[in-house]
């Protein structure tokens, strides 16, 4: 049994530096200041132009322009500690990515999670209901889209006991539990 455990901590101690792993890169990472929000540079966008920032949220729309660019709208959400957008935090607004390239609005869809590390341009505004709404102006440098496994693990949908040794030692529990859930079989 302590050879088991010794093992599953070994396993732990690799896993553990994956799980605070940054999507954006530590060269964009540098460039940025962290203490600075979303909401004071929206605020007081000409003081921040040209300052590199790293924000999230959830994809509204994607719109490709005739100049081949594509601007994608976010409603914006605080990041967590891997830089993805903490769903259950209050967003303090929206902004606008602009990628110099065609962006696929099927992959780029309503409603993904997205984080981007990019220069702030300026502000563009645009109608949002009737109202002219400012919308901060990121490029993109490096963007990552998050997976929905990300935030509805596989266990989320399962209460505690689905654990798979609570029907059991190990080749009766796991093959109850592996085989008895069909989310497993992907």
């Amino acid at each position: 049994m302590a050879k088991k455990a010794r093992w599953a901590f070994i396993l732990f101690l690799l896993w553990l530096p994956l799980g605070c792993a940054h999507v954006i890169s530590k060269d964009i990472r540098s460039q940025t200041n962290s203490s600075v929000t979303f909401k004071q540079v929206s605020q007081n966008l000409n003081a921040y132009r040209g300052s590199m920032v790293v924000w999230g949220g959830e994809i509204i729309d994607a719109m490709n322009q005739k100049d081949g660019s594509t601007l994608i709208e976010v409603f914006q959400r605080p990041l967590d500690s891997r830089d993805a957008p903490e769903l259950t935090e209050p967003s303090e607004g929206r902004f606008l990515i602009r990628f110099d390239t065609y962006v696929d609005p099927y992959v780029y869809s309503k409603g993904r999670k997205i984080t981007v590390g990019g220069e702030i341009l300026g502000e563009e505004v645009r109608p949002l209901g009737k109202m002219d709404y400012h919308y901060p102006l990121v490029l993109s440098k490096q963007d990552y889209l998050w997976d929905e496994s990300y935030y509805y693990p596989s266990y989320y949908y399962y209460p505690w006991w689905g654990y798979p040794y609570w029907w059991g030692w190990p080749p009766f529990g796991f093959r109850f539990y592996f085989y008895s859930h069909p989310h497993w079989h992907h």
